[in-house]
């Protein structure tokens, strides 16, 4: 459960990087990715479900985020 939460912190924090929710899905779903793997290596679960889920976390963060939500700059 730690991995899903950790991913979906990440993912939800840089999920709004692109102009369209196409963009952003596509985004999200990368940094979800790395993040998910990353998170799940640390906390001694599967790297490739960490990623997985990660990834879905991502990619529907980053859909249904507007750019404006989220200002990185």
């Amino acid at each position: 459960m730690k991995p899903i939460l950790f991913a979906a912190l990440a993912a939800l924090g840089l999920a709004a990087c692109g102009s369209s929710p196409t963009e952003r899905a596509v985004s999200g779903g990368a940094l979800g990715a790395g993040a998910g793997a990353v998170g799940a290596a640390v906390l001694g679960a599967p790297v490739l479900g960490g990623a997985a889920v990660g990834a879905a976390a991502g990619a529907v963060t980053g859909a249904v985020t507007d750019e404006d939500d989220i200002n990185l700059d």
